[in-house]
């Protein structure tokens, strides 16, 4: 399977440097590709790995164009954004290999009777449908999903194998859900009397808007009165946990294992690199980008990258940076008497 440049180019867009008859096979590295290759190149920094490469083709901006060509001979695809440019092409080739599951239900999969299942969903095996539950067109339920009542899945949504799927849940097109997945389990909520935790019920629903997708083991609470909401587009990795009735803005994207307690609102465009912590109810802006491990303990109000870790050194000179931060509040009183001593001085001189 593959296709010609000039064919993919006609999907995709791009200006093409070379022969639109060129076939290729598929997507490999700069260092991997090999004559029936085409390959992309989206860091400057390896330029010199571009120009080397045995691809047939390369995608490359145009900024890089000029200086990779006067090494590299092969073919070339001139667009804005060649990472972007590079998954599109990606989903094109995976297109021509990709098993299609076929509609129906497998016989060893429970649909209530008073669920409603679209015609060309497909029910894999071990899948239980919960009375109410309205699945849409195109839908995936891979092996051991369970969808509770009352749940609403958009057409073209995936679910891979042991996903759990909650009442009260609505989760719009083109959706996928990987493994492990839970969606709409009980918030973590509990009233303190007197050092005995009385239970809260979590009432709210999980709204999960098109084109999300939801990793490995990632956990979304219900919310306790309210919603939890999962805007258009978000992307989340796995074993990340959204606590109840937080709101995550459309397009945010969030690594592995980042935490997000409950009733934080993220807004549109952000991203959170890995075991990212953002406490609870909180407010966090448009287009703000969280460092690897950082613990967000405020709202954030502007944009921008912001890091909030101690890089990492031996533990002997930690234990003495942290001494001094325990003293900075001492340290800071004695700078102010000094500053203070200091004027006092100076204008008893100058008088």
């Amino acid at each position: 399977m593959g296709l010609r440049l000039g064919e993919l180019v006609e999907r995709l867009g791009g200006q093409l440097v070379g022969d639109p008859e060129l076939y290729v096979a598929g997507i490999a590295p700069l260092t991997d590709a090999g004559a029936s290759h085409i390959s992309f190149l989206s860091n400057s920094k390896f330029r010199s790995q571009a120009g080397q490469s045995q691809a047939a083709a390369l995608i490359v901006s145009a900024n890089d164009d000029a200086t990779v060509a006067e090494t590299y001979k092969g073919a070339r695809i001139v667009v804005k954004n060649p990472y972007v440019y590079f998954a599109r092409a990606a989903q094109v080739f995976e297109a021509q290999t990709a098993y299609v599951r076929p509609a129906g239900v497998h016989p060893t999969a429970y649909v209530d009777p008073a669920a409603s299942v679209d015609a060309t969903a497909h029910i894999g095996p071990k899948v239980v449908v919960e009375a109410g539950a309205v699945i849409g067109a195109g839908v995936v339920l891979d092996a051991g999903c369970y969808i509770g009542r009352d749940a609403q899945v958009g057409e073209g949504t995936h679910f891979f194998a042991n996903v759990t799927f909650h009442s009260k849940c609505v989760i719009g097109k083109r959706g996928i859900i990987h493994s492990g997945a839970v969606i709409g389990t009980d918030g973590f909520g509990f009233a303190n009397d007197g050092g005995v935790y009385v239970r809260i019920p979590q009432v709210g629903r999980v709204l999960i808007g098109d084109d999300v997708d939801i990793g490995a083991n990632t956990t979304l609470d219900r919310g306790a009165l309210a919603d939890t909401i999962i805007e258009d587009g978000v992307k989340l990795d796995n074993q990340i946990q959204i606590g109840h009735n937080c709101h995550i803005g459309a397009h945010t994207a969030m690594a592995g294992c980042v935490g997000v307690a409950g009733s934080a609102k993220i807004g549109k465009y952000c991203t959170f690199g890995g075991a990212a912590m953002i406490l609870g109810h909180l407010t966090i802006a448009d287009h703000v980008h969280i460092s690897s491990g950082s613990l967000v303990s405020r709202s954030i109000a502007e944009p921008g990258q912001y890091t909030g870790f101690y890089p990492l050194a031996k533990n002997s000179d930690w234990e003495k940076s942290a001494a001094i931060v325990r003293n900075l509040p001492t340290m800071r009183d004695k700078m102010r008497a000094l500053e203070k001593t200091i004027k006092t001085k100076t204008e008893d001189e100058e008088s």
